[in-house]
């Protein structure tokens, strides 16, 4: 019997592709199955609009808290930049 053990570059992952899922189930319904964590987000067609929606989203689904200061461009850009952004949260969970 193999047991696997979940690395930290694993979770990772998963919390970037877990995001990049949120993105394209109700942001970017036409970002692509195969899309990287890491393709620019606002090149793919996130706006302003979708920013506030995305906040709302991440607070909800991985109950943490938004700051005006972390909206920035940087924080949006990639499904792996807002990866960083919630395990930076106090009380993120990975859910």
């Amino acid at each position: 019997m193999h047991t696997s053990t979940s690395q930290p570059a694993d979770r990772t992952r998963d919390l970037e592709q877990i995001v990049l899922d949120v993105v394209r189930e109700n942001l970017l319904p036409d970002l692509p199955a195969d899309c990287a964590t890491d393709a620019d987000l606002f090149g793919a067609g996130l706006d302003s609009m979708g920013i506030m929606q995305m906040v709302l989203l991440l607070e909800e689904r991985f109950n943490c808290t938004v700051q005006p200061a972390d909206l920035t461009r940087l924080n949006f850009s990639t499904a792996t930049a807002l990866a960083t952004l919630i395990r930076g949260k106090d009380g993120a969970s990975n859910a």
